[in-house]
């Protein structure tokens, strides 16, 4: 033993010295490493699995949460589309109520009654915001109907096309007056009474007359579509097909044209829907 320490304290004076044994710890280092290796490797792959558990688990719950925003953004993307939607049909009513020049109330329709017997909708505004029997009713395009019952939050509208329906209008080219009746069908009116020498063409625009007191002149109603006579009818055959979007608008314009005691009388029901058929 004392002959091994005094060859170790030779050894390292002699490394301390010189560099001879460089070479020699160089070629031991050499042998030596697949044993640091193998000694090592257990607590490396330990490390390393560790390491890729928590990675992936850590990717699993990021992934859940990217995919859990994911979801909720492509919901509110849709909700904003809803409400780019809304907000383009809104500003259409705003710009056709900016053009009719009457007091008006955008109201938003609650449910529709769209049958060949009945052409009716309902909307949220009713008598506590002032709505009453016969108020005019228009879309941001033209004429949709009139309203004929009343409750306090809620009122319904008859439709132009309802079969009850009759509307005193227009050629706007030239100013021949007619019925708009309702047919029931959905989209089509009738004009009633035409005599065979009218000049009514397909494609002209029928406005509102003001005759019979309830829709000012010049609110656009229909375009006329058929034009027909018929050898055992002594008036002609005009179909014409309304410019409101009854079957697709959400939102509805009520128009106040009537005087201040022509309007207490329909609120109070003394009034009667002249637009309308009995």
């Amino acid at each position: 033993m004392i002959l091994a320490v005094a060859c170790a304290v030779g050894l390292l004076v002699a490394d301390h010295r010189s560099d001879h044994l460089d070479t020699v710890r160089s070629m031991l280092s050499v042998v030596v490493y697949p044993l640091h290796l193998a000694v090592n490797a257990p607590a490396a792959y330990v490390r390393t699995a560790r390491e890729r558990m928590t990675d992936e688990a850590q990717l699993r719950a990021a992934n859940a949460a990217l995919g859990r925003e994911n979801l909720l953004l492509k919901a509110r993307l849709q909700q904003f589309e809803s409400l780019e939607a809304e907000n383009m049909r809104l500003r259409d009513l705003l710009g056709s109520s900016f053009s009719v020049g009457e007091r008006v109330l955008i109201a938003e329709i609650l449910s529709v009654d769209l049958t060949p017997s009945r052409q009716q909708v309902m909307v949220n505004k009713g008598t506590s915001s002032g709505v009453f029997v016969g108020q005019p009713v228009l879309d941001a395009n033209a004429v949709m109907g009139q309203v004929i019952r009343t409750n306090p939050f809620s009122s319904v509208v008859l439709l132009i096309t309802d079969a009850d329906h009759a509307l005193p209008v227009e050629v706007n080219r030239n100013g021949v007056r007619s019925i708009a009746a309702g047919t029931g069908l959905g989209q089509g009116l009738e004009l009633l009474f035409i005599p065979k020498n009218a000049d009514i063409r397909e494609g002209d625009l029928l406005v509102t007359s003001g005759m019979g007191e309830r829709f000012p002149p010049g609110y656009p109603v229909a375009r006329v579509t058929t034009v027909r006579q018929d050898p055992d009818n002594p008036f002609m055959t005009v179909v014409a097909e309304p410019n409101a979007r009854l079957d697709r608008s959400r939102e509805v314009l009520l128009v106040w044209t009537l005087n201040p005691q022509m309007q207490q009388q329909a609120l109070t029901g003394g009034g009667t829907a002249r637009g309308a058929l009995p």
